[in-house]
């Protein structure tokens, strides 16, 4: 499993630790992951993800996980979060026609 957010791509960083005496070391920058469950609306299902703790206030702000993917680029999602977007698409359609 990649330390990568599922939702908008947040992933390790690399910078340097620079000590008083200007001697520097490689160091990463890891995004705060973690592990939620979510829920569908349009799917009427529950979802497991890992996102960054910045992506959860994101979803919430943008008004819930459905609503947060129908807007969010497809490049920046992952593999799972990418079909969950094709899958509330077409779900959503399927109801605008109904």
């Amino acid at each position: 499993m990649s330390r990568a957010c599922e939702l908008t791509g947040k992933a390790v960083l690399t910078g340097n630790n620079v000590s008083h005496a200007n001697n520097k070391t490689r160091r990463r920058f890891l995004p705060n992951l973690v592990n939620v469950t979510l829920q569908s609306e349009a799917l009427n299902q529950n979802v497991r993800l890992r996102i960054s703790a910045n992506a959860l206030r994101s979803v919430e702000h943008r008004g819930g996980l459905d609503a947060f993917l129908i807007k969010a680029k497809t490049d920046e999602l992952s593999q799972r979060a990418r079909l969950l977007k094709k899958q509330i698409t077409k779900k959503t359609e399927e109801q605008a026609i109904a």
